[in-house]
């Protein structure tokens, strides 16, 4: 059966991995991550977003979004 890019990117962030657009597009196929990313919050789905500074191959820091499945602090 033939997966969305919502599918697989939920499967992705089931795992415990994380994802930036780079890696959105180089791993899952997924050009615009950020439209995903909408429709997951859409369907609650739990999303954390943590901005980093990366060095580009121009040896420039840019900063990038990391998102990756929000932990609840409730036990």
């Amino acid at each position: 059966m033939k997966t969305t890019q919502k599918q697989r990117l939920q499967n992705h962030l089931d795992s415990g991995q994380s994802i930036n657009r780079l890696s959105a597009l180089l791993d899952l196929g997924i050009f615009e991550l950020p439209a995903r990313i909408v429709e997951l919050n859409k369907d609650g789905y739990p999303i954390h977003k943590d901005r980093t500074t990366i060095t580009n191959r121009f040896g420039e820091k840019v900063s990038v979004m990391v998102y990756s499945k929000k932990i609840s602090d409730a036990n």
